[in-house]
C-alpha cells in the first residue's frame, strides 16, 4: 500500500522541533495527495499549522504503535528513523530505568551517572550460557556472545566500545572483562584474571585525566586482547595503546588537571619513602596548577594512590621500580618548575643553582652543568661541520616541556611493556578476545592535531562497521534465498583517501615536515590548491586562511592548522637525551632503549597524543644516515601505521559494537539530552545503522510467529495445514503491492512501515469485534435491566395494592375498635369519679372516728398515769416516816443500854480487888489443866491431820480465793458502775425534762425541716437523676474502654504471638544458616576434594610411571579421620607385643572354637561389666547429691580400713599371680617345637587351659568380695539401735522432795500435775515406738525369710546352670540383692538423717573400692583379651605349618582328644560374615560394579546398607576394630569414587544417597541409645552394637550424605535448567492467551511447541522420573520433600530472574500463562502428597510476580493492594517488573511513572535486600530426619546376582 495512505485522522507523527529535536503531534484530518499543509494537534494541547517542503513533498515521519515503544530491538520498530531512535531510548532510559538497548548488532549504552545493581555475580550467572536474543540487552549479553562464538566458531573476537569522553567507554569495558575473568576462570593458579582487571587501576592513573567533560577521562586508546587456552580459560592477556595525549603534561585548559598520577603523588608526599622526591602541593608545580582544579569532589587522591602502588605489586612490578617511577615523574614535576631568564632575543640562560634543576638533576643522577646548558643551547649539524647555537627563551621552554612530554611517553611506555610482561603467559594461546576502549568522534570549538587524528581513527572504525553490517545483510538473505538487490550506504572511503591516500592531508603534512622552512600556512596553502573545489568533502572556512574543513560520516569539522607541523615532528633535542641516557639511575637508560630498538609500538611520541604499534624495526646495525631517518619518522605517518594494523586485527576477529552515550553535560542520573543524545547517535553510526536496515527489509518474521500474530486477519477457510502457504494466500490479499515484503525459507521480510500496517489492520479487526461484542453485552446487559425493572414494576404494585387494602382493612377495625373503646372509656370515667367521691367521704368519717377515739384515750391515760404517781409518791412519805421513827427509836435503846453497862463495870471492878474472888476463881484449876492437857495432846492430833487437810486444802482455797477475790473485784466494778449507772439515770432525768422541752422546739423545727426535706428529696432526686446518667455515661465509657483494654490485649498478645513466630522463625532462620554455612563448607571441602584428586591424576601423568608394584591409595579427609575415630580399649598400661605376619589364607580352624567361646564369653562379661558401672554412676550420683547436705563426716572405723588395706593385697597379689602364668604361657607358645606343641594335650594347650581356669577362679573371688561387702552392710545394719533419752520418775522424785523442803508445795502440787502428764504422753510415745520397732523387726524377718528363699532358689538355679553362667547370675544376684538393701535402709533411716548420712559414706566408700576392683579387673580382662588373641594367631599360624607337614595318614592315626564343640545357633542373628581378604571383593561387587536399576527393581530398597551394616556387626561382635575401621573407610571411599566416576547419573547419585542414608539409620538404630532403641523391637534391641561407638563415624556419614545430596541437587538443576525457561516461560500452554510482539535483529526463542522444544509436560514428566527413582531407591519421604522444595525452587527461582530479565515477558497474558503453570506444580504436588514438603512457598515470589503482572496498576489503592500482596518480592524486584510491564495489545495500559514512584515511596521503609535475582545456586540446608527400618535383619536374604558368596551368614 503507498505511504500516503497511512496518513489518517489521528494518525501520530515526528515534526522537528529546536528544543526537543522532535516532537510529537497528531493529524486532525486525512492527507490527500497534493495538500500542502497538514492540521496537527501537538500533546501540548495546541493546534499547528505544518508545511510541507515545496521542493522534496517529503511528509513527516510516522510515529510507531505504543506497543513498540520501549522495545529491546531498534530495528524491531516498524518505522526506522531518527525520531523513533530517539524516542524509544529515552523510553526506555527515562521511564524503564533501563540503560542498554539494541540496534541491530550494536549495543547502545547510556551513561545513567548512577550505581546501578545490574553487575553483581548472580547478574553474570543469569547471562551465561544464554542467547544473545533471549535476554534484555546488557553489555555480558554481549561479552557471552563473544565468549560463545569463540568457543563455538574457533574465530577470535573483537569487542568495540566506542564514546564520547565521559560516555562510560571505560567501565563497559571493565565490566566486559570482568565478566570474562567470572565465567572462564583462570588456567593456571596465578589468578590471571585478577592481574587483568588490576591493569585498569594502573593505566587510568597514568592515562587518565579530569576533563570538563568527564571527571575520569581515557587520554589515550587501548585495545586490550584476552588470551585464552584449549578449554577457554584465561592464561594471559596482551595490552596495546593509541594516541596518549603528551601535551597535557605541560598544559591543562581551564577546570582540567593533568594525569591521576601526579596528583596522587602530590598527595602522598608526607609518606616517609617520598621525603627524597621533594615533592609538596599540586599548587606549587607548573604542569599541576595551570587547569586550577587540583581536586575531585569525591576523590581521595592519597587512596588512589595506595590502590596504585597496590596493583604496582600484584602485576610484580617491584618496590625499586616502583620509586623509580616516582622518581621520574616527580622529576616531571621539579622539571617544569625550571625558569630561563633571556640574554638577548637569540639566547637565555638559567641562573646559577637553579633549585628545581638541580634537584630534577639529582633525581635523574644527570650532571647539571651539563643539563642547564643543553636546555638552554642545540646542536646543528651541516655536512661539513658541526655547530652549537644558543637558543631563545621561548624556544627553550618549548624544549622544556618536549623534554618533559618524551619522557612520560617513554614512561608511560615502559610501564605498559612490563604490564604485558606481568600478563603474558607461557602457556600457547589458543584464542582471544580483544577489547577496544577507543575515543568517540570529537568535534570542539578548536579542533587540532589531536582531534584530527581520533577522528581519523573513527572514520576507518566507522568503515570497518559499515562493510561488517552490510556483510550481516547480505549473509541474512542469501541464508532465506532472497533476492539480493544492491542497498545503497553511506561509505565514507572518499573520506579516507582524503586523509590517508597520496597527496591526502597526511601526505602533504609529512612532505611539509620535510621542507627546511616549512610553516603551518605554507602547508594550509598546498591543502587549498590540492583539494579546495576538487574533492566535495574538503571545505575551506570563509573567515579563515589557517583552517579547513572536513565533511566527515558524523558532521562537519573545522581544524586550525596552527601547531599540526610541530606535533607532527615531534621535535626532541638528541643532546638532551643523551644526557638522560648517560644517567647514573639505571632505570632511566632503560627507557630510551626503544629509540634503537623499536620494540614497543609505545616507542613513537608526539608532541599531542602517542599512537603505539605493534610493528617492529630492525635494530641499528646499519648506517648512521638510515638511524637517523627512522628517527625522524613523523607522528602522522606512525600513527597510520598503527591504525592499519589495529583494523587488519579487527578485520581477523569477529566484531562485537557497544556505542557509549553521554545523556547530559552535567552527570545528571536519568537526565536525557534530545540534543546531545543526537549528535552522538549520528557519531557513534547507530543511525547509519537504522538506515541500512530501513533501505532493505528491516522487520522479519518467522512464519509461526506470523501466523500467530495475525491469526485474526484470517478466516476459517484461509487456514491451511502448511502454516507456509497460509501466510503467502493471507499477505496476497492484506498487501497488493508484492514490493512490500519477500518470502524466504523460514521468514518473512516486510519493508518499513509494512509491520505497522499489519499492526493497524489487527488492531481495526480487533477494534471491530470489541465493538460488536460490547454491543451484543450491552444489548444483553439492557434487556436484562428492562426485564429486571419489569419485574420489580410489577412486584412494586401487587405490593401497593395489598398494601392499601390492608390499610382499608385496619381503618375499618380502628374505628369499630374506637366505638368500643368510647363505651367502655366513658363507664370507666363515671365509675371512677364515683369512687373518688366515696373514698373520700370514708377518709374523711375515718379522720373524724379516730381523732375522737384518741382525744378519750390520752385522756384516759392522764388520769391512769396521775394514779399511778399518787401512790408512790404516798408510799415513798410513809417510808419516809417509817424509817425516821425508827432511828429515833434505836438510838433511845443504845443510850439506855450504855448507862446499864457502865453500872455492871463498876461492880466488876469491886469484887476483883477482894481476896475471896481469886479463891474461887482458883477452886478445881489443877483438874482443868489435865484435862486441857489431854486436850491439847488430842488437838495437836487434829492440828497434824488438819495441817494435812490445809496443805491439800490450801490450793483450793487458793484458787477459791483468787476467784472469790476475782468475783469480788468484778462486783465492785459493777457495783461502781451502778453508782455510775444511778448518777447517769439523775442526769438522764434531767436530760429528759431538758430533752422534753426540746422537743417541743424540734417539733416546731420538724416543719421546716420537712420543708426543707422534701426541697432537699426533690434535689437529691434530680441529683441522684444525673447521677445515673453520668453513671449510665460512665459505664458505657467504661464499656468502651474495657473493650479497647480487651482488643489492646488480644493486639498485644498478637503482636506477642507474631513476635513469638517471628523470633521462632528468625531462630529456624538462624538454625538453616548455620547448617547451611556448615552444609557450603562441605561442598567447598568437597570440591578441593576433588581438585585435589585431578591435581595428583595430572601429577601421575606429568611424572614418570610409577613403579611396579606400587599402588597408590587415596587420601581422603573421612578415611584420615576414621583412621583414629575408633581406638580399642587394648592400649592400656601394658605394652603389647609387635604383630607377626598375617596368617595364611589356608588357615585351618582347628580348636579355635574354645577360643571364639572365650571371646564371645568375654564379650559378655565386658557388658555386665557395662551394667554394673552404670548401676554404680547411678548410686555414686546419689551419693554426691547427700553429700551437699552433709555437715560432718564421720570416721572411718579401724576394721574397715584393714579389711580394705587386706583386699588391695590380695588383689595385688592375684594380678601378679596373672602376671607370672601369662608370661609362662608366652614362653609355652615361643617355643618352636615339635608338631604335637599346639595339639590337645600339649604344653601350650594344657598352659592356655590353666590361663583360663585362673580367670574363672580370679571371678569367683570377685563373687566372694561381694557377698563379703553384702555382710559388712547387713552388720552395719544391724549395729545401728535407737537409743530413748527421756527421763526417770526418780529424778522428778527429787525435785519434788526439794521444792518440798523448800515449802513451795502449793508450786510443788502444780509442778506434779504436769509431771504426771508429760509421763503419761511419754509413756504413750514409748509404746508407740516400741510397736513399730516389733513391727519393724517382723518386717525384717520377713524378709530376711524371702530372701533366705531366693537365696535357695538361686542356689538351685546355679547349680542347674553351666559354670561359665554361674558367675554372671550371681553377680546380677547381688546387684539387685544391693539395690533393694540400699532402698530399704533409705526408709529406715529416714527419720535420722545423720544417722542416715554417716550409713551413705560408708556406702560410698564401699561403692569407690567396688569400682577400682571393677576398674582392675577390667584391665586384666582387657590384657587376657589382647594375649588371647596374639595366642589364637600364633596356634593358627602353627597348625597350618603343620597341618603342611603332616600327611593324611598321619592325621588319621593321630588320636581325637575330645574338645568343647560350640551350640549351633537355631536362628539367623543379623550377621554377616567375611574374611579380611574379602573386603576389596565385598566393595567391589556392592558398590564399585553395583548397577542402581537392577537392585533398585528387583530387590528390596537399601539392600546394600544393611549388607554393610550387617558385616559391621559381625566385626563388632568379633570385637575387632580394625575391621570396622577398614570396612567403614572402605566403604565411604567406595561411595566417593563412585560419585566422582558417575556423577552426573541421577540414578546412581540419587540409589547412593538413599543407602547412605539407611546405612547412618542403621547405625543409629542399632547404636544402643535409648533414644534409637525405643523405636525398635524386642528382637531389634538384641541386634545393637555392643563393642563399639561409632558416633563419629556417624558424623562423618552424614557429612558424606550432605556432599551426595548436594551433587544431587547439582545433577538434577543440570537437568531441568534447560527445560524450565522454555517450559514455564515460553511455550503457550494456553494458546492463543498471549500474542507474539514484532522483534528485531536479535531473534528470540520461539515461543511455539515445535520438535525439541521443551513444554511444561517435559517438567512434569521429568519430575515423576525423579519421583519415581527416588521411591524405587527407598528415600526417606522426608528427604524425597526436602528434594522437591529444592526442584521447585530452582524452578521459581530461574523463571523469575529470566522474567526480571526480560522485557517481552512482562506482560498480562504472561502473567496468566505463568499462574497456569505454577497451578499445574501444584497439582503434581497433590498427587504425590508433598504439599507438606515446603515446596509450595518456593513459587511464592513467581506467583507474586505473576499476579503484579495481572492487577490493576493506577491508583494509589492499588499500590497499596500491591504492597501488601507481594511481600515474597524485594522492593527492587516489584519495581523492576512494573518498570518491565509491556503491553502486547492495545488495549492494555502501561504502568505511569508516578504509580512507579508511589510504590518506592511506600515500599521505603521496608527492609530487604537490594539484590535483583533470586540466586538460583542456592541449595537448602539437609536435614535427615531418624528413620527406623521396621526390617528385620535376621529375615534378609543375599540375592546370588550380587556376587556375595563368600560371605557367610552367622
Amino acid at each position: 500500500m503507498a505511504a500516503s495512505e497511512l496518513y489518517t485522522k489521528f494518525a501520530r507523527v515526528w515534526i522537528p522541533d529546536p528544543e526537543e529535536v522532535w516532537k510529537s503531534a497528531e493529524l486532525l484530518k486525512d492527507y490527500k495527495p497534493g495538500d500542502k499543509i497538514l492540521l496537527l494537534h501537538l500533546e501540548e494541547g495546541k493546534d499547528l499549522e505544518y508545511r510541507l517542503d515545496p521542493k522534496t513533498k517529503e511528509l513527516p515521519h510516522l510515529r510507531n504503535p505504543d506497543i513498540l515503544v520501549g522495545e529491546n530491538d531498534l530495528t524491531a520498530l516498524s518505522y526506522l528513523h531518527e525520531p523513533a531512535v530517539l524516542h524509544n531510548l529515552r523510553v526506555r532510559f527515562i521511564d524503564s530505568k533501563l540503560i542498554y538497548t539494541y540496534c541491530g548488532i550494536v549495543l547502545v549504552a547510556i551513561n545513567p551517572y548512577e550505581q546501578l545493581p545490574i553487575y553483581g555475580e548472580d547478574i553474570i550467572n543469569a547471562y551465561s550460557g544464554q542467547n544473545m536474543g533471549d535476554m534484555d540487552p546488557h553489555i555480558f549479553a554481549v561479552a557471552e556472545e563473544a565468549y560463545k562464538q569463540m568457543a563455538r566458531d574457533e574465530r577470535n573476537q573483537s569487542i568495540i566500545v566506542s564514546g564520547e569522553s565521559g560516555a562510560g567507554k571505560t567501565v563497559s569495558a571493565k565490566y566486559a572483562m570482568r565478566y570474562f575473568a567470572t565465567v572462564s576462570g583462570s588456567a593456571s593458579e596465578a589468578n590471571v584474571e585478577e592481574k587483568v582487571l588490576a591493569s585498569n587501576p594502573i593505566m587510568e592513573s597514568i592515562g587518565n585525566a579530569k576533563t570538563t567533560r568527564n571527571d575520569n577521562s581515557s587520554r589515550f586508546g587501548k585495545y586490550i586482547e584476552i588470551g585464552f587456552d584449549k578449554r577457554y580459560r584465561i592464561i594471559g592477556a596482551n595490552m596495546r595503546t593509541y594516541l596518549l595525549e603528551k601535551s597535557r603534561v605541560v598544559f591543562q585548559a581551564e577546570e582540567e588537571r593533568n594525569y591521576h598520577i601526579f596528583y596522587q603523588l602530590c598527595a602522598s608526599a608526607k609518606l616517609p619513602e617520598f621525603k627524597m622526591l621533594r615533592l609538596g602541593d599540586a599548587n606549587n608545580f607548573h604542569y599541576t596548577k595551570q587547569g586550577s582544579s587540583p581536586v575531585i569532589e569525591g576523590v581521595d587522591d592519597a587512596k588512589e594512590m595506595a590502590h596504585t602502588r597496590q596493583a604496582c605489586t600484584l602485576l610484580g612490578i617491584s618496590e625499586s621500580y616502583q620509586m623509580g617511577i616516582f622518581r621520574i615523574l616527580a622529576g616531571i614535576l621539579h622539571l617544569g618548575n625550571v625558569g630561563f631568564t633571556s640574554r638577548d632575543s637569540d639566547s637565555c640562560a638559567i641562573p646559577p643553582k637553579h633549585e628545581p634543576l638541580s634537584i630534577f638533576c639529582d633525581l635523574m643522577g644527570v650532571d647539571y652543568e651539563e643539563m642547564s646548558h643543553w636546555l638552554c643551547h642545540r646542536k646543528l649539524a651541516t655536512a661539513t661541520e658541526t655547530y652549537i647555537k644558543p637558543i631563545s627563551k621561548l624556544q627553550a621552554t618549548n624544549a622544556r616541556d618536549a623534554l618533559s612530554k618524551h619522557i612520560y611517553a617513554k614512561l608511560f611506555s615502559w610501564i605498559v611493556d612490563h604490564v604485558n610482561q606481568a600478563l603474558h603467559s607461557a602457556v600457547k594461546q589458543h584464542s582471544f578476545i580483544g577489547v577496544l576502549d577507543i575515543y568517540g568522534f570529537e568535534t570542539f570549538e578548536i579542533n587540532s592535531f589531536e582531534q584530527f587524528c581520533i577522528n581519523y581513527a573513527n572514520e576507518k572504525l566507522q568503515q570497518q562497521f559499515n562493510m561488517h553490517v552490510f556483510k550481516l545483510e547480505q549473509e541474512e538473505y542469501m541464508k532465506e534465498q532472497i533476492p539480493w538487490t544492491l542497498i545503497d550506504f553511506y561509505d565514507n572511503q572518499p573520506c579516507i583517501n582524503l586523509i590517508e591516500s597520496k597527496l591526502g592531508i597526511l601526505d602533504l603534512l609529512d612532505e611539509e615536515c620535510k621542507m627546511p622552512k616549512g610553516t603551518d600556512d605554507t602547508w594550509a596553502q598546498k591543502l587549498y590548491n590540492t583539494h579546495l573545489n576538487k574533492c566535495a568533502l574538503f571545505e575551506k572556512p570563509r573567515l579563515s586562511n589557517k583552517a579547513f574543513i572536513i565533511q566527515h560520516f558524523a558532521d562537519k569539522v573545522e581544524y586550525q592548522c596552527e601547531g599540526f607541523l610541530e606535533k607532527n615532528k615531534d621535535t626532541v633535542f638528541e643532546e638532551q637525551i643523551k644526557v638522560l641516557k648517560s644517567s647514573k639511575f639505571k632505570m632511566l637508560p632503560e627507557l630510551f632503549q626503544d629509540d634503537e630498538k623499536a620494540i614497543s609500538p609505545t616507542s613513537a611520541t608526539s608532541s599531542g597524543r602517542t599512537p603505539l604499534s605493534r610493528t617492529p624495526v630492525k635494530p641499528t646495525k646499519g648506517r648512521p644516515g638510515q638511524i637517523a631517518k627512522e628517527h625522524k619518522k613523523t607522528v602522522g605517518h606512525q600513527f597510520r601505521n598503527s591504525l592499519h594494523l589495529l583494523m587488519e586485527t579487527l578485520n581477523a576477529t569477529t566484531p562485537h559494537y557497544v556505542r557509549c552515550i553521554k545523556p547530559n553535560d552535567f552527570k545528571f542520573p536519568f537526565t536525557f539530552d534530545e540534543k546531545r543524545a543526537v549528535q552522538q547517535l549520528r557519531a557513534c553510526g547507530v543511525l547509519e545503522t537504522i538506515r541500512i536496515s530501513a533501505a532493505g527489509f528491516p522487520s522479519r518474521w518467522t512464519y509461526q510467529e506470523f501466523f500467530s500474530r495475525y491469526r485474526v486477519l484470517m478466516k476459517q477457510k484461509d487456514v491451511l495445514g502448511d502454516r507456509k502457504q497460509t501466510c503467502k494466500n493471507v499477505l496476497e490479499k492484506l498487501i497488493l503491492d508484492k514490493d512490500k515484503y519477500q518470502f524466504g525459507k523460514t521468514k518473512i521480510f516486510f519493508r518499513a512501515g509494512q509491520v505497522a500496517y499489519l499492526e493497524k489492520l489487527r488492531a481495526d479487526k480487533l477494534r471491530a469485534a470489541c465493538i460488536r461484542i460490547q454491543k451484543t453485552i450491552r444489548g444483553w446487559l439492557l434487556r436484562k435491566k428492562y426485564l429486571r425493572m419489569q419485574r420489580a414494576a410489577i412486584t412494586v404494585q401487587r405490593y401497593v395494592r395489598g398494601y392499601q387494602a390492608r390499610c382499608y382493612a385496619k381503618f375499618l377495625r380502628r374505628t369499630k375498635a374506637a366505638t368500643i373503646i368510647q363505651k367502655y372509656w366513658r363507664m370507666y370515667v363515671v365509675r371512677r369519679r364515683y369512687k373518688i367521691r366515696r373514698a373520700a367521704t370514708i377518709v374523711l368519717q375515718s379522720r373524724l372516728r379516730g381523732y375522737l377515739a384518741r382525744n378519750h384515750y390520752h385522756r384516759i391515760l392522764r388520769e391512769h398515769k396521775a394514779v399511778i404517781i399518787q401512790k408512790w409518791v404516798r408510799g415513798w412519805l410513809a417510808r419516809k416516816h417509817y424509817k425516821r421513827s425508827l432511828r429515833a427509836i434505836i438510838y433511845l435503846q443504845c443510850c439506855f443500854r450504855r448507862m446499864m453497862a457502865k453500872r455492871e463495870l463498876k461492880k466488876l471492878k469491886i469484887e476483883a480487888r477482894s481476896v475471896e474472888r481469886y479463891k474461887k476463881l482458883h477452886i478445881g484449876m489443877e483438874n482443868k489443866i489435865m484435862q486441857l492437857q489431854r486436850k491439847v495432846d488430842e488437838q495437836n492430833k487434829d492440828y497434824k491431820c488438819l495441817m494435812e487437810k490445809l496443805t491439800s486444802l490450801e490450793g483450793a482455797y487458793s484458787s477459791e480465793t483468787e476467784k472469790l477475790r476475782n468475783d469480788l473485784e468484778r462486783l465492785q466494778l459493777s457495783e461502781e458502775e451502778a453508782k455510775v449507772a444511778t448518777g447517769r439515770v439523775l442526769s438522764l432525768q434531767e436530760e429528759i425534762a431538758k430533752l422534753r422541752k426540746d422537743l417541743e422546739q424540734t417539733q416546731s423545727e420538724k416543719k421546716s425541716i420537712e420543708e426543707r426535706a422534701d426541697k432537699y428529696k426533690q434535689e437529691t432526686e434530680q441529683l441522684v437523676s444525673n447521677l445515673k446518667e453520668e453513671n449510665s455515661l460512665l459505664k458505657q465509657e467504661k464499656e468502651v474502654l474495657n473493650h479497647r483494654i480487651v482488643e489492646q490485649a488480644k493486639e498485644m498478645t498478637e503482636t506477642m504471638e507474631k513476635k513469638l513466630v517471628e523470633e521462632t522463625k528468625q531462630l529456624e532462620l538462624d538454625l538453616n544458616d548455620e547448617r547451611l554455612r556448615y552444609q557450603n563448607l562441605l561442598n567447598e571441602f568437597s570440591r578441593l576434594e576433588e581438585r585435589y584428586d585431578d591435581l595428583k591424576e595430572e601429577m601421575t601423568l606429568m611424572v614418570n610411571v610409577p613403579k611396579p608394584g606400587h599402588k597408590r591409595t587415596d587420601s581422603t579427609h573421612s578415611s584420615n579421620e576414621s583412621e583414629y575415630t575408633f581406638s580399642s580399649e587394648m592400649a592400656e598400661t601394658e605394652d603389647i607385643p609387635s604383630r607377626t605376619e598375617e596368617p595364611s589364607e589356608k588357615k585351618v580352624p582347628l580348636d579355635m572354637s574354645l577360643f571364639l567361646k572365650l571371646q564371645k564369653r568375654v564379650t559378655e562379661l565386658e557388658q555386665e561389666k557395662q551394667v554394673m558401672q552404670d548401676e554404680l554412676d547411678r548410686r555414686e550420683e546419689q551419693v554426691l547429691r547427700s553429700k551437699a547436705k552433709e555437715e560432718e563426716r564421720p570416721q572411718l572405723r579401724g576394721a574397715e580400713l584393714e579389711y580394705e588395706s587386706l583386699k588391695r593385697q590380695e588383689l595385688e597379689s592375684e594380678n601378679k599371680k596373672l602376671k607370672n602364668e601369662l608370661n609362662e604361657l608366652r614362653k609355652a607358645l615361643s617355643e618352636k617345637s615339635a608338631p604335637e606343641v599346639t595339639a590337645p594335650g600339649a604344653p601350650a594347650y594344657r598352659v592356655l587351659m590353666e590361663q583360663l581356669t585362673s580367670v574363672s577362679e580370679e571371678l569367683d573371688v570377685r563373687k566372694e568380695e561381694v557377698l563379703i561387702l553384702r555382710s559388712q552392710l547387713v552388720s552395719q545394719k544391724e549395729a545401728i539401735q535407737p537409743k530413748n533419752t527421756m527421763t526417770d520418775a526418780t529424778i522428778l522424785l527429787e525435785d519434788v522432795q526439794k521444792m518440798k523442803d523448800k515449802g513451795e508445795i502449793a508450786q510443788a502440787y502444780i509442778g506434779l500435775k504436769e509431771t504426771n502428764r508429760l509421763l503419761e504422753s511419754q509413756l504413750q510415745s514409748q509404746k508407740r515406738s516400741h510397736e513399730n520397732e516389733a513391727e519393724a523387726l517382723r518386717g525384717e524377718i520377713q524378709s530376711l525369710k524371702e530372701e533366705n528363699n531366693r537365696q535357695q532358689q538361686l542356689l538351685a538355679q546355679n547349680l542347674q546352670l553351666p559354670p561359665e553362667a554361674r558367675i554372671e547370675a550371681s553377680l546380677q544376684h547381688e546387684i539387685t540383692r544391693l539395690t533393694n538393701e540400699n532402698l530399704y535402709f533409705e526408709e529406715l533411716y529416714a527419720d535420722d538423717p545423720k544417722k542416715y548420712q554417716s550409713y551413705r559414706i560408708s556406702l560410698y566408700k564401699r561403692i569407690i573400692d567396688l569400682m577400682e576392683q571393677l576398674e582392675k579387673q577390667d584391665k586384666t580382662v582387657r590384657k587376657l583379651k589382647k594375649q588371647l588373641k596374639l595366642f589364637a594367631k600364633k596356634i593358627g599360624e602353627l597348625e597350618v605349618g603343620q597341618m603342611e607337614n603332616i600327611s593324611p595318614g598321619q592325621i588319621i592315626d593321630e588320636p581325637i582328644r575330645p574338645v568343647n564343640i560350640p551350640r549351633k545357633e537355631k536362628d539367623f542373628q543379623g550377621m554377616l560374615e567375611y574374611k579380611k581378604e574379602d573386603e576389596q571383593k565385598l566393595v567391589k561387587n556392592l558398590i564399585l560394579e553395583l548397577k542402581p536399576r537392577g537392585v533398585a527393581v528387583n530387590l528390596i530398597p537399601g539392600l546394600p546398607a544393611y549388607i554393610l551394616f550387617m558385616c559391621v556387626r559381625h566385626a563388632d561382635y568379633l570385637n575387632d576394630d580394625q575391621k570396622v575401621r577398614s570396612l567403614l573407610t572402605s566403604t565411604i571411599n567406595s561411595i566417593k569414587k563412585v560419585l566422582k566416576k558417575r556423577g552426573d547419573d541421577f540414578e546412581t547419585v540419587s540409589f547412593w544417597l538413599s543407602n547412605t542414608c539407611r546405612f547412618l539409620h542403621c547405625l543409629k538404630q542399632y547404636s544402643g541409645e535409648e533414644g534409637f532403641m525405643k523405636h525398635n523391637t524386642s528382637r531389634q534391641n538384641e541386634h545393637c552394637l555392643t563393642n563399639f561407638d561409632l558416633a563419629e563415624y556417624r558424623q562423618v556419614l552424614s557429612d558424606l550424605a550432605i556432599q551426595i545430596y548436594q551433587q544431587l541437587v547439582r545433577v538434577l538443576e543440570n537437568i531441568l535448567q534447560p527445560m524450565i525457561v522454555s517450559g514455564m516461560l515460553e511455550h503457550e500452554t494456553i494458546q492463543g492467551v498471549s500474542g507474539v510482539k514484532p522483534t528485531g535483529l536479535r531473534k528470540r526463542t520461539s515461543s511455539i511447541a515445535d520438535e525439541g522444544t521443551y513444554t511444561l509436560d517435559s517438567i512434569l514428566r521429568q519430575l515423576n522420573s525423579f519421583h519415581s527413582v527416588m521411591c524405587q531407591h527407598g528415600m526417606d519421604p522426608e528427604l524425597i520433600k526436602q528434594v522437591a522444595k529444592q526442584m521447585f525452587y530452582i524452578v521459581g527461582a530461574v523463571t523469575l530472574n529470566n522474567l526480571l530479565l526480560r522485557k517481552d515477558m512482562c506482560s498480562w497474558s504472561k502473567g496468566m500463562q505463568i499462574r497456569y503453570n505454577v497451578s499445574q506444580l501444584e497439582e503434581w504436588l497433590r498427587d504425590k502428597n508433598l504439599m507438606n514438603s515446603g515446596a509450595k512457598e518456593t513459587l511464592e515470589p513467581l506467583i507474586q510476580a505473576a499476579q503484579l503482572l495481572q492487577v490493576k496498576k493506577k491508583t494509589d489503592d492499588d499500590a497499596e493492594a500491591i504492597c501488601s500482596m507481594c511481600n515474597a518480592l524485594t522492593t527492587a524486584q516489584i519495581v523492576k517488573v512494573l518498570n518491565l510491564y509491556t503491553p502486547v495489545n492495545e488495549f492494555e495500559e502501561r504502568v505511569s511513572v508516578s504509580f512507579i514512584r508511589t510504590i518506592q515511596v511506600r515500599l521505603r521503609d521496608r527492609k530487604d535486600s537490594p539484590q535483583l535475582l533470586m540466586d538460583a545456586k542456592h541449595i537448602f540446608p539437609v536435614t535427615f530426619p531418624f528413620n527406623p527400618s521396621s526390617l528385620a535383619l535376621e529375615t534378609i536374604q543375599i540375592p546370588a546376582s550380587l556376587g556375595l558368596g563368600f560371605i557367610s551368614r552367622v
